[in-house]
């Protein structure tokens, strides 16, 4: 099959659906079928900003939310116009990976399956893109059911994610978790030393990772909350982020006001394969959503690599961070939003490291039994089929 992955975002980016189309366009392809991606990053810089940014951010320096849907609705028509120009392609099938994109499609004429990955209005909300109340909600909820109403089938990352496009539009999608290159993200404690004079990381020191977007729905106070209590048993203990987001400035002003600055390390985005390095040069990954304004975390690539990669994990009890960790088995669950019992789980796997191997083991065949990339591309491949 010829296959356009489609999105009005970046690619790559940093994130989690750059992510997956990376990996279930390797999947596909590792299946015998030809996988383009078009994406916002095929606009030229100029039309980007002259277009969409800059008019956007003026609308919505006059009306909070005016401008976020007013770029959502330019992405649109400038992804329609890549589709048209490409459509001597004969694409059997587009794959849209938004809201957006699944319109830009439609509006095209062309064959389109949809992926939901996440809740397009509540994280506008979450995210502070668009107020509580307002037009902007009203009509981002319209357009969603209308998508979802609309395309060939439905495809979501997770069953909270299913049960709310049934619940929203009517539309019996199909859940297919989240899933990983497990050739990519796989165990590479060899390498631990040398990754940590690679990245200016003590030989001796504790570190904690924390791979996500700086948002508020993925949590990333909490761990510099929960640092303090870590700090007086293990006072070399370091605390990686890396990512950006709208939470920067939160998190630096916490830092600062708990004087943790020395222990606390913001990369900002980095690139996925260096991600990897800091899998491996970790004691423990830390993936601490939470619950904010309806919105869930999705089945946690984040987290899933880091079962790939070996690394213990410490997770919020969650969305789909619930379904994928076994407390106590292949990693541990927190309460959303508890500093004291995240504290406490970082010290205790800092306390007993064996236990935190035999949690990376079994997480480790857990991602190659469920949540391979060429199983999910298996799954894929019979929705697209059905949908011709």
């Amino acid at each position: 099959m010829k296959i356009l992955l489609a999105t009005v975002y970046h690619y790559p980016h940093t994130g989690g659906l750059s992510v997956h189309v990376a990996t279930l366009k390797a999947g596909l392809e590792a299946r015998g079928h030809e996988v383009d991606i078009l994406s916002f990053t095929d606009i030229p810089e100029f039309q980007q900003k002259a277009t969409v940014r800059g008019p956007g951010f003026l609308m919505n320096k006059v009306s909070k939310g005016k401008g976020f849907v007013y770029g959502l609705k330019k992405r649109k028509k400038m992804l329609q116009k890549l589709m048209e120009a490409q459509k001597e392609k004969n694409y059997d099938i587009v794959n849209a990976q938004e809201v957006y994109a699944t319109f830009a499609a439609l509006d095209a004429g062309l064959p389109v399956v949809s992926t939901v990955h996440g809740y397009l209005t509540y994280e506008a909300l979450s995210a502070g893109n668009i107020l509580k109340g307002s037009p902007e909600e009203t009509f981002l909820l319209a357009q969603e059911i209308e998508a979802y109403r609309k395309t060939r089938s439905i495809i979501t990352v997770d069953t909270r994610i299913k049960d709310y496009v049934k619940r929203e539009a009517g539309i019996e999608g199909t859940a297919i978790r989240n899933f990983i290159n497990v050739d990519d993200f796989k165990p590479d404690a060899e390498n631990k030393l040398a990754y940590r004079g690679k990245h200016g990381v003590p030989a001796d020191a504790p570190v904690f990772f924390v791979p996500r977007r700086l948002t508020k729905k993925n949590g990333v106070i909490y761990p510099i909350l929960s640092l303090p209590a870590v700090l007086e048993k293990y006072p070399n203990a370091k605390l990686i982020y890396a990512g950006t987001g709208e939470a920067m400035d939160e998190m630096k002003k916490l830092i600062a006001e708990r004087g943790i600055g020395a222990s606390v390390e913001l990369l900002g985005a980095i690139p996925h394969h260096v991600i990897k390095e800091y899998y491996a040069l970790a004691d423990v990954v830390l993936v601490p959503s939470v619950y904010s304004e309806g919105v869930e975390e999705a089945t946690s690539i984040s987290a899933l690599e880091a079962m790939g990669s070996g690394s213990p994990l410490i997770a919020c009890a969650v969305g789909g961070l619930k379904e994928i960790v076994d407390h106590g088995v292949d990693g541990l669950l927190v309460a959303e939003k508890n500093v004291e019992e995240l504290s406490d789980a970082m010290i205790d796997l800092l306390d007993h490291p064996e236990k935190g191997k035999q949690f990376a083991a079994a997480a480790r065949k857990k991602i190659e039994d469920e949540y391979s990339h060429l199983a999910a591309a298996e799954k894929y491949e019979a929705i697209y089929k059905a949908s011709l």
